[in-house]
């Protein structure tokens, strides 16, 4: 009797505002105010990395998403290659489920340092410094 008072009690205190919202809500609900992030809907955003929207890339990076959508061809012949993860950088998986693919570099006279890692679950992870860090691509961004 005394715990249906309480919340009866609780609810009209909520109702006009005595109470804060968020001692109001389910467990496991967000907090008044609190942003909960989409990022989760893209594919590799639970590694942990950082995620980026494509746009927010260089342009080359762009391009070397399409080529990859589309199967090539492709400017170096390494492109398409199993990407061992040797760096331990991206989440572990078993071997072949990683490839890499060159994102050409202006200027650069061979295929450069940066990047597109793809994984078989559609994953994008870009690395513009030749594996040495990564982040997540938002390619519908």
């Amino acid at each position: 009797m005394i715990t249906r008072a309480l919340v009866a009690a609780s609810f009209l205190a909520a109702l006009i505002g005595l109470l804060p919202t968020a001692a109001c809500a389910g467990p496991g609900a967000p907090a008044a105010g609190t942003v909960t992030s989409v990022a989760t809907a893209v594919p590799g955003s639970q590694s942990g990395l950082p995620v980026r929207a494509l746009s927010a890339l260089p342009s080359q990076v762009t391009d070397t998403v399409r080529l990859v959508r589309r199967g090539g061809p492709y400017p170096s012949g390494r492109d398409g290659i199993v990407f061992g993860n040797r760096e331990r950088l991206l989440p572990a998986q078993p071997s072949g489920y990683y490839h890499e693919y060159t994102v050409p570099t202006p200027g650069s006279s061979d295929r450069g340092a940066r990047r597109i890692v793809t994984g078989s679950r559609g994953e994008y992870y870009y690395s513009g410094d030749h594996y040495g860090s990564f982040v997540v691509v938002d390619v519908s961004r």
